[in-house]
């Protein structure tokens, strides 16, 4: 073998070599390239969730007993509407139809009457009640086809009118009722808050503090957490917008008849907030012929401009049932049946 001959293997063997480390830096390089990628990808979904998802919501709400109705992160929004019109919530919508005392309004409603005070009056009759009132100023629009869906026992009535007739439809309930893929969408919310609940509870510290309010299954009673709001003192407004009335009893004419047997069993109410509209309330409440129970009370408090705070809440809904809670009692009493079920019977009979 010539000289020349082992040079050139050697030269050979030398490229083979670091042709070979070459190939390893490459794909070392491609290889720590992909992680980067797949790391920055999995980081920015995760800020993605944490800022616009639901895990921009603190867990602290979840029990056996409450899901998470709304979550204030962008991506995430309203789940209460999609979950009672599409029974995502079985033991909630079990408990909304079977209460005997329904309330129903906006989410000054649910503010009002999510009180240690309700619970106690209910308690004390050994009787049932649902808070039926959803977020994003929600009205009959919404509220009289799902009562109609739902077929509500109830033989007692507790309407916030503040808002209630208005005739233009939600957002959140426009879709749920007309949007053929939100029921999807919304059972995507439910799975999400599985994973929410176990990794938030868990490690706190990762999940955001956007406003979340979570309902109870059983009552309907909501529990707000991480809310920072500028308060506001209560104030009352004695003026009558007869527009308003005019317009109000033209719904309430449609929507009415269709809840109790009898008109006494439905109660109107306004709940206290900033500039509250107690002439025009009083006036359609009179123009209907129903009673309207709307304690006004000195020294109550919003905490957001909007809602009752909890201290707030506990005095109004408090004194609430002292005036309504005769008339509630009454009708509980003298009626062993509700208005639906007696209407269900006499089809069967016929």
């Amino acid at each position: 073998m010539t000289m020349a001959s082992t040079e050139t293997r050697k030269a050979d063997g030398t490229s083979e070599a670091q042709q070979t480390r070459g190939g390893f830096v490459f794909a070392a390089r491609s290889g720590l390239y992909i992680s980067l990628i797949l790391t920055v990808a999995f980081c920015a979904g995760g800020y993605s969730l944490r800022k616009y998802g639901i895990f921009g919501c603190q867990a602290s709400g979840y029990g056996s007993d409450r899901y998470l109705g709304y979550c204030g992160a962008t991506s995430y929004g309203d789940y209460d509407h999609g979950a009672i019109w599409f029974g995502l919530e079985p033991a909630a919508i079990t408990a909304a139809t079977n209460a005997h005392v329904l309330f129903i309004g906006n989410s000054r409603t649910q503010f009002a009457f999510s009180s240690k005070a309700t619970a106690d009056w209910f308690s004390s009759l050994s009787e049932s009640y649902y808070l039926l009132g959803f977020s994003h100023w929600e009205n009959y629009t919404f509220e009289a086809p799902l009562l109609h869906n739902l077929r509500p026992k109830a033989k007692v009535y507790v309407i916030n009118i503040d808002l209630f007739f208005e005739r233009s439809e939600t957002g959140p309930g426009k879709t749920v009722m007309r949007d053929e893929s939100a029921k999807t969408r919304y059972e995507e919310k439910r799975k999400w808050q599985r994973i929410h609940e176990r990794i938030c509870t868990t490690f706190s510290a990762v999940c955001g503090d956007d406003i979340a309010i979570f309902r109870s299954r059983r009552t309907g009673a909501w529990r707000v957490t991480d809310w920072r709001f500028q308060s506001e003192p209560v104030s009352y407004d004695d003026d009558v917008d007869q527009k308003m009335v005019s317009s109000y009893a033209a719904s309430a004419s449609q929507f009415l008849p269709s809840l109790s047997m009898d008109r006494g069993c439905t109660i109107l109410t306004i709940v206290p907030t900033v500039k509250t509209s107690i002439g025009t309330a009083k006036a359609i409440a009179s123009g209907l012929g129903l009673n309207f129970v709307a304690p006004r009370l000195d020294g109550l408090v919003t905490f957001d401009q909007v809602h009752l705070n909890e201290e707030s809440a506990q005095r109004w809904s408090a004194a609430f049932f002292e005036k309504a809670g005769p008339q509630i009692r009454k009708c509980l009493a003298e009626y062993p049946e509700s208005h639906v079920a007696m209407m269900d019977r006499e089809v069967v009979n016929h």
